[in-house]
């Protein structure tokens, strides 16, 4: 298909309201969010979503709807443009502060102070009428210009002090109550990305204690505040950078309240896909990128929805792929990963990779410096992030959590793999004496060299996507070994024969070829499944190229496994 034959293009990276609308892009209505939240009115209200859920769109919809000097035709034919007393009331009515802080990260303390002056300083620019505002005083005046003073060699730098950046957003909102006679709207976008980025680079306490004091005056101690809107990934515990907000109204992933405006849901999917003549793709659509349980809804991730619907109108053979997991780092699965030593942990992470359900207790009240102090902890970030979701209803704080769908299992099993290279990048050793095993035809020790690798690692079962590749994990596993071995010619999957050889090892120094065939027994019968690979080599006459090659020394291994136990076969090739 192609784009030229659409009315509408695919937002694909655009998080602005204003610019989607204006040009024309295709937009998934989540403008009742401005209704229900105004009608279960809260002074302070906090979303926590997954990152690329539409947290950012979000906010600038809001922005768009209540600003004063808005443009009210952005929201025709949108279902809050049904609500006709609300949109007289409250549309264009109110004066906007609008900031994100997720640009707000520095390797110190100063050079992230210095991002935020910039964040929050650019904001108050917008504003430079009030300078011109007779119904200011001289002094309220300067206090706007010490929001917005730059530096004159480096005008990007901004130059209020930590005092006036911690009440930067009151002082603003109390002159731009004054200017136009009406309180003010607060919107603070990824409220927690400082404090994450803090955490990381060591100086998390002297972040937290500004943070603190810039909300507890913007939203606390604020006469000037109409309400407020923040989002961000985690809910931050309160003693953290909340305390003493009691009008603080969370609406996390478990809330029901809200729960359709952040993803897209089933039928917004297919009403897409309809749009884009791209309903045969809903199949592998759901099952890559669906998954996810906020409140009693699930939902898609519309990140990966629009980037993979984007590609297809280009491409109608294009395949999923994975977008959410490379839009950041995925250190929490790492980290998960590496705290696995408990064997009943593992256990679980094989469970969860095989589609079941784990049952463990969600606290949602987090502080950032104590994400990984243990096991526990990052069960929680790893359900508040999106990596896992919920299944059933929660009993208490206890849930049922699961993989959401295809494209974070591989988030999961491609970390397994990664740490396990580097583990047998470690263990010289164990590595040599697989190695020379292989290249003798020494079954009996090749079988017990893998079964020891197999011991070590986390089990990756392909039940999750229901199809015939099982091999595949113990496929991956041998290539992570093989590898790491130097002079060794290592092919996967490569065409020889009738057909393709799992793994095909030619060592010309020793003028010694290998080909190897894995097979998963499913029925738990080791050696027929090993005699079947020898079999399947024979009659697919994979060795037809080595021989072709000139290898005088050609080693066939037929390798069955069943989770955690394998059974290896060698045979000699004749020779001439």
């Amino acid at each position: 298909m192609s784009s030229t034959n659409i009315d509408k293009r695919l937002p694909v990276g655009i998080e602005n309201f204003s610019e989607i609308r204006t040009n024309g892009f295709y937009y998934v209505d989540k403008t009742s969010l401005i209704r229900d939240l105004l009608n279960a009115w809260r002074k302070v209200n906090l979303f926590t979503r997954p990152r690329r859920f539409g947290k950012t769109l979000n906010m600038s919809m809001l922005k768009a709807f209540f600003e004063i000097g808005c443009d009210k035709s952005l929201f025709d034919g949108l279902a809050i443009s049904r609500e006709t007393g609300l949109c007289d009331a409250y549309m264009g009515k109110f004066p906007v502060i609008s900031i994100s802080l997720k640009s707000v990260s520095g390797r110190d303390f100063s050079s992230a102070c210095s991002i935020l002056r910039s964040v929050i300083g650019s904001e108050a620019l917008r504003f430079q009428f009030l300078l011109d505002d007779e119904n200011l005083t001289d002094k309220e005046k300067g206090l706007y210009s010490q929001l917005t003073n730059v530096d004159t060699e480096n005008t990007e730098s901004f130059l209020m002090t930590d005092s006036v950046m911690k009440g930067s957003l009151r002082t603003l909102s109390f002159l731009l109550q004054k200017h136009y006679g009406s309180k003010v709207i607060i919107l603070i976008d990824e409220y927690d990305v400082p404090l994450a980025k803090a955490e990381e680079n060591g100086y998390y306490d002297e972040m937290v204690d500004l943070i603190r004091n810039i909300f507890d005056q913007a939203l606390k101690t604020n006469e000037s505040l109409y309400f407020a809107v923040m989002t961000g990934c985690l809910r931050v515990a309160k003693e953290s950078i909340f305390t003493g907000l009691n009008n603080l109204n969370v609406l996390s992933i478990t809330s029901a309240r809200f729960d359709e405006y952040f993803g897209f849901t089933d039928q917004e999917v297919q009403s897409m896909l309809g749009y884009y003549g791209l309903m045969d793709k809903y199949t592998e659509i759901k099952e890559w990128y669906d998954g996810y349980r906020f409140g009693n809804i699930d939902v898609y991730c519309p990140w990966d929805v629009i980037s993979y619907c984007y590609e297809l109108t280009w491409d109608s053979s294009a395949m999923p792929k994975d977008y959410w997991s490379n839009t950041s780092g995925n250190d929490t699965v790492r980290h998960f990963i590496e705290k696995s030593d408990r064997g009943s942990t593992r256990s679980e992470i094989e469970a969860l990779i095989a589609g079941e359900t784990v049952t463990k207790e969600i606290h949602e009240d987090l502080t950032y410096n104590r994400l990984y102090d243990s096991i526990d902890n990052i069960w929680s970030v790893l359900f508040a992030t999106g990596y896992l979701t919920q299944r059933g209803r929660p009993d208490g704080k206890w849930y049922q959590l699961a993989i959401p769908n295809r494209e974070v299992r591989n988030i999961f099993t491609d970390q397994i793999m990664a740490m396990f290279r580097e583990n047998v990048a470690k263990d010289g050793e164990s590595l040599n004496k697989f190695c020379d095993a292989l290249q003798t035809g020494d079954a009996s020790e090749v079988e017990k060299q893998f079964g020891a690798y197999l011991l070590r690692t986390i089990s990756i079962r392909d039940t999750f996507v229901q199809k015939p590749t099982k091999e595949n994990f113990y496929h991956g596993i041998l290539l992570g070994i093989l590898g790491y071995k130097d002079g060794w010619d290592v092919k996967s999957n490569r065409e020889s024969g009738d057909g393709f050889s799992d793994i095909c090892i030619k060592i010309e120094e020793d003028d010694i070829g290998i080909i190897i065939e894995i097979k998963y027994a499913e029925n738990r019968q080791l050696d027929a499944e090993c005699r079947e690979a020898l079999k399947q080599i024979d009659e697919k006459a994979y060795v037809s190229e080595l021989k072709s090659d000139g290898y005088r020394t050609i080693y066939k291994y037929g390798i069955a496994c069943f989770k955690k136990k394998c059974r290896v076969l060698c045979e000699l090739e004749p020779c001439i």
